[in-house]
């Protein structure tokens, strides 16, 4: 029996997938539980991650609604005076710990950015000055500071917002 020979490139091309794995160490696997879970529920947009916490806009009921869920506990939790029936939310941001929201949402034809405190349970508006349209937020991890994307005049600006 004849033995194979492996040319430098063959044999290159066969160890190179196991080799960049190897230095790669664990390859990302999707959380089909959770997955699932949330694809039941509806169809979701513009995830935001915390900590153990994930942000979302769903679509639920013909209407879009923000909502959070406990990725440790792996279920929603309330968010009472956030939602309202005549608002549409446009863009969410969630904080490492959870507890600050923020908002891009549409109310009565404009635009408005606010921020939600689920410990107290109430929404603080946050003014973006004149002629600003906002349309995406993200809250830095320690909640004490926000980016707003704006349009201003046509222009696409970031306005940098100090959260007390």
């Amino acid at each position: 029996m004849r033995a194979r020979r492996w040319s430098p490139g063959l044999l290159l091309s066969a160890l190179l997938p196991a080799m960049v794995s190897g230095c790669m160490g664990t390859m990302p696997v999707p959380l089909n539980g959770l997955n699932r879970q949330l694809e039941q529920a509806g169809g979701h947009r513009n995830p935001s991650l915390g900590e153990r916490w994930l942000a979302v806009i769903e679509q639920r009921g013909g209407r879009e609604q923000v909502q959070l869920v406990d990725l440790q506990l792996q279920r929603p939790v309330p968010l009472p005076g956030l939602n309202r029936a005549d608002a549409l939310p446009i863009s969410v941001s969630v904080d490492a710990r959870g507890e600050r929201l923020a908002l891009v949402r549409q109310l009565e034809g404009r635009s408005e950015v606010v921020l939600y405190r689920r410990a107290l349970q109430s929404l603080q508006p946050i003014a973006m000055g004149p002629g600003a349209i906002a349309t995406a937020v993200n809250l830095r991890a320690d909640g004490r500071q926000l980016a707003v994307q704006v349009s201003r005049d046509g222009l696409w600006q970031i306005d940098l917002v100090s959260l007390p």
